[in-house]
């Protein structure tokens, strides 16, 4: 006999008897329920007091049968069963309401998560114990296409209440329906994006319009990456949640959504601990990624030459090793020596940390090769005594335009995030006849992931060596001033804020020129250095940048000297 789940704990032994012989029942598959078998655990229901529920297989045969309180029932824990992304998990759950109330929250929940093929309660009549009606719910496949003006989306259809000798529904025929629609919607959506699809989340302590700005630029994020945005949310909290970031009523939600838009993925705008993704994983067979992950996996995609696959594999792997122990048992990650502790040697999840390690050490060695070759062609470079011009700034904000714009060049320049990451050098002649050397960079971020910082140090110490820099701004993006404080700090971190610095307002032809002199104006005061807006797609208004350049060359001669270069750059 199958042992009950839940609470038995007072039930009396023939009550026992009589609920384990709900697993000989069996439900014509296309019923819902019959009569008999709904009148037997109604019976059970009003004389234990308890709710008592069966989930019941696509044959009509009983697969568990579980004993409640008075307010709900428990299920089984389903988290090792996986379930393809278009069926159900092949079970209905039928259970017993002892207060006449609707589906529950509860109900409708576990319908969701669970992904069963219904969810049925029965009514107690609470003097005869004789059932009532039966309240059906199931869920219903989805599409973006159907989401509310307000982005909310239709989750669930009920069926009509109806004592079981009237319930007229095909089962079978419902459920086969169902599947067929949710099979054939991601088909539809797998072909018109042929990319991963995904639900941003947005969980701060912040003011709301700070959360919306970090949403837009997360978005920005994922369509550089190639992803499909189907949905966003976005919750603000007193604290955030130590295990599972979001409340538990809002990963509910999520989950729901990402199942009825055929999410493949959950893209948070924040660093995740291992700890959280394990506990958000173990709710869904999605995949998990934070911030930090989805810039690394556009740095993997646009990396060209060898230093930047390098580079972009070293902070790859940087941020896996403490995130090997996921789904292991950390209890076990590794085997005591001495009596009592021999056995057969290192664990799987201790080979792959140290294969990692491994792997991460000769990557920063061949990194330093590089950064030794790369310091003897700077030092070459100053003693032709040719001064360097930096481009630094924001992704996105046009700097490999910029560059192209100047010198004549065709470097790859797209309207994306994080378009170029390789290093490009040219030399450049300004009006005065003076030859220099110019430098586009790779974009800065907002909250750059610091493994990725410190893994290409070696390519931004091209910016060590520069006599100017000319931080790019784009002059149409509403976050313009956040931009810019994200780029100083990061040149601070990186000990480059000494450099003499030439803010240039980029994009100036998508604004108004009023608009475009008052950021002018405004920034030049409060940060005490000069600016000048351009356009890199307009040659004509690019002559005072040049002029601009020289003048600051010219007085930069006497006042500044290259800084000379360090060995402790690169940890």
């Amino acid at each position: 006999m199958r042992s009950l789940h839940g609470n038995t704990q007072g039930l009396k032994p023939n009550q026992l008897r009589r609920i384990e012989k709900l697993y000989q029942r069996r439900i014509p598959p296309h019923l819902i329920v019959t009569p008999e078998f709904a009148r037997q655990i109604s019976e059970l229901s009003h004389e234990t007091r308890r709710q008592i529920g069966a989930l019941i297989d696509r044959k009509g045969y009983v697969e568990f049968v579980i004993v409640g309180d008075a307010r709900r029932i428990e299920l089984p824990d389903f988290k090792r069963v996986r379930v393809a992304g278009d069926r159900f998990r092949g079970l209905r759950c039928v259970h017993t309401h002892l207060r006449g109330e609707e589906l529950t929250r509860d109900d409708l929940t576990d319908l969701a998560l669970l992904r069963l093929d219904l969810m049925a309660a029965i009514d107690v009549d609470e003097v005869t114990g004789l059932p009532g009606v039966v309240r059906s719910a199931h869920l219903l496949p989805s599409n973006a296409s159907e989401s509310g003006a307000n982005g909310n989306t239709r989750h669930f259809a009920f069926l009509n209440p109806a004592v079981a000798s009237q319930l007229d529904v095909d089962f079978v025929g419902l459920i086969e329906a169902l599947e067929s629609e949710m099979a054939r919607n991601r088909r539809t959506s797998r072909r018109s994006s042929g990319a991963d699809r995904a639900i941003l989340v947005n969980v701060s302590t912040g003011p709301r319009a700070d959360a919306e700005d970090s949403m837009a630029e997360l978005r920005e994020l994922a369509q550089s990456a190639g992803v499909v945005v189907r949905d966003e949310m976005i919750q603000r909290r007193p604290t955030i949640d130590p295990r599972t970031v979001l409340g538990k009523g809002k990963l509910e939600e999520l989950l729901i959504n990402a199942m009825q838009l055929g999410a493949d993925a959950i893209i948070f705008d924040r660093e995740l601990q291992a700890a959280q993704v394990r506990s958000i994983s173990e709710a869904t067979d999605l995949k998990v990624i934070d911030r930090s992950q989805l810039i690394l996996d556009i740095f993997a995609q646009r990396a060209q030459s060898h230093e930047g696959k390098i580079q972009v594999e070293l902070a790859q792997l940087k941020y896996i090793l403490p995130r090997l122990v996921l789904g292991q048992n950390s209890a076990f990650s590794r085997l005591a020596g001495g009596i009592g502790g021999r056995g057969p040697g290192e664990t799987k999840l201790e080979t792959d940390r140290r294969r990692v390690r491994d792997r991460i050490h000769r990557l920063e060695v061949e990194l330093a090769s590089q950064r030794k070759r790369r310091e003897q062609r700077r030092k070459e470079r100053l003693r032709q005594q040719v001064p360097t011009i930096s481009i630094v700034g924001y992704t996105n904000a046009g700097k490999s335009t910029l560059l192209n714009a100047l010198t004549s060049s065709h470097v790859l320049a797209e309207e994306r995030m994080f378009a170029t990451l390789d290093p490009t050098t040219r030399r450049l002649r300004l009006p005065r006849e003076q030859e220099v050397i110019i430098n586009d960079t790779v974009g800065f971020i907002r909250d750059l992931p610091p493994d990725l910082l410190s893994a290409f140090r070696s390519t931004l110490e091209e910016i060590a060596g520069s006599r100017l820099l000319l931080h790019v701004v784009d002059a149409g993006n509403p976050r313009w001033q956040q931009q810019i404080s994200s780029v100083d700090r990061i040149l601070t971190e990186l000990e480059f804020d000494r450099i003499p610095r030439l803010l240039v307002f980029n994009k100036a032809d998508t604004l108004d020129s009023a608009t475009v002199d008052s950021m002018v104006r405004h920034t030049s005061i409060q940060n005490g250095g000069e600016c000048i807006a351009i356009s890199a797609l307009r040659p004509e208004t690019l002559g005072p940048l040049l002029q601009n350049i020289g003048q600051t060359l010219g007085r930069a001669v006497e006042k500044y000297r290259a800084p000379q270069l360090t060995t402790n750059v690169v940890q």
